[in-house]
């Protein structure tokens, strides 16, 4: 009787071994899998962070290339107004010399008339008074002044060369500074739109090489977006462009407002105008040997772009002032209060010097003479037809829409690239080509497990923002004559999101992208 027990004993431990074989064979299935997958996976995510930081870095980048060129746009165009000033003080220094010749023959006109009126004395006593003898010097000192006048002229004449040169150069300069601010402009968009050009390309070989091109259709949004930054250039979904006198106005009155005082306001009243030179007063006052007073009434004199030469001493920010015209005048009278016994003598003196697109002119007393100095005008052509001639300058486009971050620019990036490597031969973790594994259970039926995403997509999105390091800075409006422009990654709102993957052709993705629960 105990040798069937004994037997039957064996016969179950036999069977229990072998359950545990089975159960062992299939932990260690579940295991080559778990860490199948757990390369799988981390293979995955490694390369969805490249993919990001790709996206990342390419939108930051891009952005950089665009705060550059804004800033290049505000130096650039502070040496254009700075034009403006140097054509304002070199018409003001036209007119300080133009004016003295002018200013001899008032004093010409002065002692012409003392001459008359001590002829006269001279007359009504029968040449038995010391008036004839001063009729006879003043009418000598009428004529000093005039030959000296007639001096002054001709060396003031011999500077129209220079002038005209000077004029040429600086109108010149203007063209040539905006010409580099459309090809640095059309260089930056085509950077930002095909997301390659100027060394962008370097980005994709250093952190993920097998990343896509940058979408054309995010491309096209991020040249629009850069388009819309400037007064002038073609975009759409911002504020339409401002007038061409508008911008015009904007270059003029800035110019303006630089101007140092002297350009701006030479006026004096009873001594000589500082601006003129010593050795001229010195000259002025030997004509007549020292005898005698005068002085200097109601002196004043401006250098200013104007609209037309008579609106020199309008007030600044004026309507309608498009700065077709660089003009300076100066002006005032002399009054000879004393000499001898003479009646006190005034006389008026003018000048008037001007550059437009007609050549200008220079106007001394009424004698007027066609000058060659021309002046394209400010902001003389549509910024889009402007590339050669034309005075143009790259101004900001103000949006008041803090929805479109009141018109600074934004810039994005949407990127795919392989999750895996697609040949077991190089990644044995994959399995196989479809990177699945399929199971066989019995009457339970089978299962399939397949290993993480085959593609990735990364979507960015930087800002480009003006931003001045002082107290209430931020309070400054962004414009294009401080250099204060910076870029830094910046948080997608649903809808911004959902525009630029229905750009890139990503509808699934976008289909969630305004889902409350998606974080972006």
């Amino acid at each position: 009787m105990h040798v069937p027990v004994l037997l039957l004993s064996r016969t179950r431990r036999r069977v229990q071994r072998g359950q545990a074989i089975v159960l062992g064979s299939l932990s260690f299935l579940v295991l080559a899998l778990m860490v199948t997958l757990s390369f799988n996976l981390s293979h995955a995510l490694r390369q969805k962070m490249n993919l990001q930081q790709h996206g990342d870095a390419m939108s930051f980048s891009m952005g950089v290339l665009e705060a550059r060129a804004l800033n290049y746009y505000a130096v650039t165009n502070r040496a254009i107004a700075g034009s403006y000033v140097a054509m304002n003080s070199l018409h003001g220094y036209m007119a300080a010399a133009s004016i003295t010749g002018e200013m001899l023959r008032a004093g010409q006109l002065n002692f012409g008339q003392i001459a008359a009126s001590e002829a006269a004395k001279c007359a009504a006593c029968q040449g038995q008074c010391p008036c004839c003898q001063h009729a006879v010097e003043a009418g000598q000192v009428a004529a000093s002044f005039g030959k000296k006048a007639l001096l002054y002229d001709r060396d003031v004449k011999g500077l129209e060369g220079n002038f005209r040169n000077a004029m040429e150069g600086l109108d010149l300069m203007v063209d040539n500074i905006h010409t580099s601010q459309r090809g640095v402009h059309e260089k930056t968009v085509q950077a930002v739109k095909d997301g390659s050009s100027h060394g962008l390309s370097q980005l994709k070989s250093d952190i993920a090489p097998d990343v896509s091109a940058l979408s054309s259709a995010v491309g096209a949004l991020n040249a629009n977006e850069f388009n819309c930054a400037v007064d002038g250039m073609q975009c759409e979904g911002s504020v339409a462009n401002s007038a061409p006198e508008a911008r015009a106005r904007v270059m003029t009155e800035i110019g303006n407002a630089s101007r140092s005082g002297w350009p701006a306001n030479r006026n004096g009243s009873g001594v000589p105008p500082k601006q003129l030179h010593p050795q001229f007063l010195k000259e002025f006052m030997d004509i007549p040997n020292n005898k005698g007073t005068y002085a200097v009434l109601g002196h004043v004199g401006s250098s200013k772009t104007v609209q037309s030469k008579n609106k020199i001493y309008e007030g600044g920010q004026k309507g309608g002032n498009q700065g077709s015209t660089v003009a300076a005048t100066e002006s005032g009278s002399l009054e000879q209060t004393t000499w001898q016994d003479a009646i006190p003598a005034v006389s008026p003196y003018l000048t008037f010097i001007w550059s437009d697109s007609g050549g200008g002119g220079h106007t001394v007393m009424g004698q007027q003479h066609t000058g060659q100095h021309r002046f394209e005008g400010t902001n003389a052509k549509a910024l889009t037809s402007c590339a050669g001639t034309g005075n143009c300058f790259m101004k900001y486009r103000a949006n008041p829409d803090a929805g479109r971050d009141w018109g600074q620019p934004r810039v994005y990036s949407y990127y795919t690239m392989k999750l895996n490597v697609g040949n077991p031969e190089k990644a044995p973790w994959e399995l196989n080509n479809s990177r699945s594994v399929t199971f066989e259970h019995g009457e339970q039926g089978s299962g399939k497990l397949t290993l993480s995403a085959a593609d990735g997509m990364s979507l960015s999105k930087s800002l480009v923002y003006y931003h001045r390091f002082k107290q209430g800075g931020w309070s400054e409006p962004p414009n294009l004559f401080a250099p204060y422009w910076r870029v830094k990654l910046h948080p997608f709102r649903p809808d911004e999101a959902k525009k630029v993957l229905e750009e890139a052709g990503n509808s699934d993705a976008a289909a969630i992208a305004e889902a409350p629960e998606v974080s972006l």
